[in-house]
């Protein structure tokens, strides 16, 4: 299955599925902010002891005139003129506080950071041609180009710019964001180009010619729509997009914003007569076209219909013979995630245990896979191959076939390694690879025609190395590395570990100055997102390296449960009702830092987005005693109503129906930040930011938690970028400026600065 695939399943996803910068950051899961004036320095804490869960099982009502959360519906609407006047003030209060000596510090530094031609261009291989998407001060919006192998190992590659989004955007005058580009192979000459209008989910498509280096006249153009499309040949191209009104005038999106009608497109042909191959329902999260290459050669057509967040159904489109035309679905488990192919062998990752018809299960995490061809004759799969069962304390990080070899990352206790694999004599094989470990290893671009693939290294304290290794004969190559942003000699990065309420160990990271007291007085900036099978691992930030520990401060990563640090079971200890356990582990890591002495609540800071954000929201309404500073970056927080709201339906399977009167549905309405808030609480002052043009989390979550903060009058920030989307910036500019509100609001409150 082609990579695309399974991004496509991230846009409807909480977290941004993108790769890191350049400057070795993940941008969207450490967003910024700003410095507190004189005015709002310092943590309001609590002196006296609170309850701890706040209200969990008897959530506030909100009755005083101009209160009610219907009051507040009107900051649903992204674009009225009420709701925008009211984000701008807030904007204009918040700036006047935030924006002193230390933000300005900051993002002077970070901005250094950011346009360096230090920073690692990592790169896709194509056709013996590497092709980078770049950003610095003179391409604010960045260039896509390309160069040969031999020249991107040198210091000093010779690049040859293929298109332009500075000048497009000039050019047409619009607030274009590259979102990548699907290319037709072999040749890769002809690709879609996807651009998004101020960051958006949603994205335009348009047709591009690599080797004029121009869009084509009158090729395929699909206007904005969240969705997908694939080349099958150079004449037909798979559509998923919004269709509008099908001819009994239904919509052909989900209720979760994407759509779930996939199409065959000919070239020369309008959009409307293209063929449609299948439709899922309304309810269904979306669906989404593909291609995988069969043993031929030849691109056979894959639909993927999300069902749900976590149990989808892939169907094969044959294109001859009794049955042309007709979907073949895959025998396989509802929840389990399809992969590349390798020597005909179609990879599958479990997320649910899959008996056999001979008695074996194989359990849930492990990546199996079996024989494509036979699928194609029969419609059955009655081999089922195991590639590696993880144990307990692994996870697999991700994988890439190439020409010659499966590349494989395998974390254990959140520390991961390289493996590669072969498939002979109806087996896999399994050769560890001579990669640094004890922090992140990731198995970057790789392409099943070419011999050559990427490997990223990296710790908290060491910069990324990427690597180039020709699967044909295993050597591997430093291609390039970061240069260290910031001073680690003195510092040093642990693993600890916390008990949770249920006695689950829970393992967190602390980075800190090696010579450090343990007097309670440290900074310290908690991080954490728990949800949807997303793993934090260690990771290389100039962002937080300059911005945080350079200036004394101790960064920490919490390894929740929610996450994916430990595979399947790992995630779904958390889902739903269940959904505690995850918000107990990360307290339990909070007080087991006061409890070493590392930090105390005054100095204590914690910081999420998205998911993360709910975390947050969580965190402020169950235990504001804890925390000397919160900052809740685009979140989730009315969780009574995140399902009406952009992609939030298609989120039901990790937090529940807030609709339904089970189990689940009560559990959610009674967690609901945004029903939590009382006026005879105190809050440390938070931080709260979000972007107008996110249209996956709405912003309205961030805007109706501030109103309701306002209407009881306890303190906070607010922060709304217009452009940026869910990663919260448009470009380097915007990304400095939102880092360093983040990191300069911290120390603001938690050292006094």
């Amino acid at each position: 299955m082609k990579k695309f695939l399974l991004l496509g399943l991230c846009a409807a996803a909480l977290t941004a599925c993108q790769p890191k910068n350049t400057s070795g950051d993940t941008i969207p899961e450490t967003s910024g902010a700003e410095t507190m004036g004189a005015e709002t320095t310092g943590a309001q804490m609590q002196t006296t002891p609170t309850l701890y869960q706040i209200n969990k099982d008897n959530p506030m009502t909100y009755t005083a005139a101009g209160q009610t959360d219907e009051d507040h519906l009107y900051l649903e609407e992204v674009l009225g003129e009420k709701a925008l006047a009211k984000v701008k003030g807030w904007n204009e209060r918040s700036a006047s506080l935030m924006q002193g000596d230390i933000y300005r510090a900051m993002k002077k530094e970070l901005l250094e950071v950011y346009n360096s031609p230090e920073k690692i261009p990592y790169v896709s291989y194509r056709a013996g041609k590497a092709y980078n998407f770049w950003q610095d001060d003179k391409h604010v919006k960045g260039i896509w180009r390309r160069t040969s192998l031999d020249s991107y190992r040198t210091d000093a590659p010779v690049w040859e710019t293929i298109l332009d989004i500075d000048a497009l955007a000039k050019t047409e005058d619009k607030n274009w964001v590259y979102k990548g580009t699907s290319c037709l192979a072999p040749a890769f000459n002809l690709c879609m180009v996807s651009l998004s209008d101020g960051g958006k989910d949603a994205i335009e498509r348009r047709e591009f010619n690599v080797a004029e280096q121009a869009f084509v006249d009158g090729g395929f153009f699909l206007p904005e729509s969240k969705g997908g499309a694939a080349w099958v040949d150079g004449d037909n191209l798979l559509v998923g997009v919004d269709f509008g009104a099908d001819k009994n005038g239904n919509s052909t999106m989900t209720d979760s914003g994407y759509p779930f009608v996939a199409k065959l497109w000919t070239r020369g042909t309008p959009l409307t007569a293209a063929r449609e191959l299948m439709r899922g329902e309304k309810t269904d999260v979306g669906v989404w076209p593909g291609t995988f290459e069969h043993a031929d050669g030849k691109d056979e057509i894959m639909i993927v219909r999300a069902v749900t967040f976590y149990t989808t159904e892939y169907f094969w489109i044959p294109r001859g013979g009794d049955n042309a035309w007709t979907p073949v679905k895959l025998p396989i488990p509802l929840k389990s995630n399809l992969g590349s192919q390798f020597k005909g062998q179609q990879l599958v990752t479990l997320q649910e245990d899959w008996p056999q018809k001979n008695g074996k299960i194989f359990k849930s995490g492990t990546l199996v896979s079996f024989s494509i061809a036979d699928f194609m004759k029969t419609g059955t799969i009655d081999a089922v191959n195991e590639v590696i069962s993880p144990n307990a304390r692994q996870s697999i990080g991700g994988f890439g076939a190439t020409k010659n070899t499966l590349l494989l990352s395998l974390y254990e206790n959140v520390s991961g390694s390289a493996f590669a694999f072969d498939f002979k004599d109806g087996a896999w094989t399994k050769t560890k690879l001579d990669f640094p470990e004890n922090g992140n290893v990731t198995i970057g671009g790789t392409n099943s025609k070419e011999d050559i693939a990427f490997v990223n290294t990296e710790s908290f304290l060491t910069p990324d190395t990427l690597w180039t290794i020709d699967t044909k004969t295993m050597q591997s190559v430093k291609a390039k590395s970061l240069p260290s942003w910031f001073d680690s000699s003195s510092m040093a990065a642990e693993q600890f570990f916390a008990t949770s309420t249920d006695g689950t160990k829970i393992p967190y990271y602390v980075v800190r100055d090696k010579n450090m007291k343990l007097d309670g007085t440290n900074p310290t900036l908690l991080y954490g997102y728990g949800g949807f099978q997303i793993s934090l691992n260690p990771s290389y930030s100039a962002t937080t390296g300059r911005a945080w520990l350079a200036r004394g401060g101790v960064y920490v990563v919490a390894n929740i449960r929610g996450g994916g640090e430990f595979g399947p079971d790992w995630h779904q200890a958390g889902l739903k009702d269940k959904r505690q356990i995850i918000y107990d582990d990360f307290i339990a890591v909070a007080e087991d830092l006061i409890a070493k002495k590392i930090t105390s609540p005054e100095h204590l800071g914690v910081h999420g987005r998205s998911n993360g954000g709910l975390l947050m929201g969580v965190m402020f309404t169950q235990r504001p005693d804890l925390f000397g500073a919160i900052a809740i970056g685009v979140p989730l927080l009315d969780m009574r109503r995140f399902d009406k709201l952009l992609a939030g339906a298609s989120w039901v399977g990790e937090y529940g129906d807030p609709d339904d009167d089970n189990a689940d549905g009560a559990y959610i309405r009674a967690l609901s930040p945004y029903h939590n808030i009382r006026s005879d609480v105190k809050y440390p002052e938070s931080y709260i930011y979000t972007s107008t043009k996110d249209d996956r989390v709405h912003p309205a979550h961030a805007r109706k938690f501030a109103q309701r903060l306002e209407d009881m009058d306890i303190p906070f920030v607010y922060y709304e970028n217009i452009d940026g989307g869910h990663a919260g910036a448009a470009n380097l500019e915007e990304t400095a400026h939102s880092q360093a509100l983040i990191y300069s609001y911290f120390a603001g409150k938690l050292s006094g600065e």
